[in-house]
């Protein structure tokens, strides 16, 4: 078992990542006092410190005591001077915020994007699909994101995946007076578990970081991504029953009804009513604030309503989806454009897919033509930004402030202290397990560290560590990829953070719901991989 160094005979690390000797230590000190953080602190504190540190972030979001941009601002500056940063602090939050310019950049402009596109009307005439084929039944619709997540995550983004899955359910959602929650819990269900997939990332890099061909390591855990999805579906459909459920509580009038609404036209519009959903508010002239009239013939207690009619109803101009995403009315829809707008949104997708150019250019180049096209005047050129301004400081201060947590946790060493006691309080004892207790790991750590920290840093040491009791590589490489469903909610990752921004879900609540599921999908990965013989122990 490998044994941490003294902290005497430690490489100092300083913001730049560079190994400063006893010999320049002086010299270096005078540019930045970042540099001899690493004495200042033992690895045993620095470990108490980043655990900590990582607790008090979770509780206070969870608890919506602060803000998620808040947290990740205020609690690692407080314990990154604790860990001895001092003013070099400030170095190792630049050092990290580099690296996301470009991720903030594509958040940005495909915010942008997306958004103008749901604006000029090309994603309603899916919406109208989706809705004719689910009706208005929450079980189906939830059931149905689930599935379109799962598809969409074949292309192993998951920032294209939650953008086309809220651009095409979201409306659906707030129409039906369904908790955006749900859509974001179950669409990050979808794409964590399609994450394994080769071209996802994280199996590339376990296959790298243990020199083993990447088909090694996908194809023996396809059983596993089967359950997990299955696993996945079976979620979807619960949380669409409980919003069956809720909503046939709070409109029982509308929700309390045999198989169909024959008899709904639309009529009414209050805060109660499904057509009305989305603002919460009346239409004008309408019903504002009253229930939905009740259907004649409509028992008490029966079962939910399925809307038949859904396209008569979307169509009509005086259903109540006023304020709403899907409001017929709006003035930014260009029906004349829909062709081009389609044409422009499958380019950008498939150069997206193809990779040929760095994917926040694609956006920028993509946006820019279609603000020019569906909005050559200057003024609602702007007024088009201006609309989408709100989600694009949610998301990019989002992103922007995780450069401080990312950057405290590496440049302090916590990351690398955290993971060096992880690797030396395994007993000996449990070392031909160390493909089961890799995938456990994987669980905590690839939420709370990036991917590349995990499988380049911590894999490699505890694929060596199992190595001695005849564990295979290809074993730790399939066992830690199990932990990716959690990995994918984590704060640190941008998609995750587009995601509840565009459905406009505070991350604490996205987490409370999502958190304990993919715990329970990693488990169940992990078992399967156990009992197909994927993942064995030595």
């Amino acid at each position: 078992m490998r044994k941490m160094l003294p902290i005497s005979s430690m490489p100092i690390n300083c913001a730049k990542g560079t190994a400063v000797t006893d010999a320049t230590l002086k010299s270096v000190a005078r540019v930045t006092p970042l540099c001899r953080c690493s004495q200042r602190r033992s690895p045993a504190v620095l470990v108490l410190l980043g655990f900590a540190m990582i607790a008090v972030f979770m509780v206070l979001i969870m608890t919506k005591k602060l803000t998620p941009v808040l947290a990740l601002i205020i609690v690692p500056t407080v314990f990154g001077l604790f860990a001895g940063a001092g003013l070099g602090i400030g170095d190792m939050v630049m050092d990290s915020m580099k690296s996301m310019t470009s991720t903030a950049a594509l958040l940005m402009f495909a915010i942008i994007y997306f958004g103008l596109m749901i604006d000029v009307g090309l994603f309603d005439p899916l919406v109208k699909f989706i809705l004719r084929k689910l009706g208005n039944d929450p079980a189906k619709v939830v059931l149905g994101t689930a599935i379109l997540a799962a598809a969409v995550s074949l292309d192993g983004d998951g920032s294209t995946t939650f953008i086309l899955t809220t651009a095409a359910m979201l409306p659906v959602y707030l129409r039906l007076k369904m908790s955006p929650v749900v859509l974001t819990c179950v669409a990050g269900l979808a794409n964590g578990t399609m994450n394994i997939l080769p071209w996802g990332g994280p199996t590339a890099r376990a296959a790298t970081a243990l020199k083993i061909d990447v088909n090694d390591v996908f194809v023996p855990m396809i059983p596993s991504l089967v359950a997990g999805l299955v696993v996945v579906f079976a979620f979807s459909w619960l949380l669409g029953l409980q919003e069956r459920n809720r909503l046939r509580a709070t409109a029982p009038e509308i929700w309390g009804v045999p198989d169909t609404l024959e008899g709904f036209d639309g009529a009414s519009d209050g805060g109660s009513s499904v057509a009305g959903a989305g603002t919460g508010r009346g239409r004008k002239g309408g019903n504002p604030g009253g229930a939905a009239p009740a259907v004649e013939g409509s028992p008490a207690g029966s079962s939910v309503a399925v809307l038949e009619r859904t396209d008569s109803v979307i169509e009509d101009s005086g259903t109540g989806l006023a304020d709403t995403a899907l409001d017929p009315n709006r003035s930014t829809l260009r029906p004349k454009l829909f062709w081009f707008n389609l044409a422009l949104t499958v380019a950008v997708m498939v150069v997206l897919v193809a990779n040929i150019v760095p994917l926040p250019f694609v956006f920028m180049v993509g946006a820019a033509i279609a603000l020019l096209v569906n909005f050559p005047k200057v003024k609602d050129q702007g007024a088009q930004l201006i609309a989408h301004a709100p989600s694009i400081v949610a998301v990019v201060s989002m992103v922007m402030a995780a450069a401080v947590l990312t950057g405290v946790l590496k440049g302090t060493g916590m990351v690398e202290a955290m993971s060096a006691w992880l690797v030396q309080i395994i007993p000996s004892s449990m070392g031909p397990f160390m493909a089961v207790i890799t995938g456990i790991l994987s669980i905590p750590m690839t939420f709370f560290m990036s991917n590349d920290a995990f499988y380049f840093g911590v894999l490699p040491v505890l694929s060596e560590t199992a190595a001695h009791y005849g564990v295979g590589a290809a074993d730790m490489a399939r066992a830690s990829i199990t932990g990716q469903p959690f990995h994918l909610q984590s704060p640190l990752v941008p998609a995750i953070l587009l995601l509840v921004s565009l459905a406009k879900v505070d991350l604490g609540d996205h987490h409370k719901k999502v958190l304990w599921r993919t715990a329970v999908i990693s488990m169940v990965m992990l078992g399967v991989g156990m009992l197909t013989g994927a993942i064995g122990i030595g």
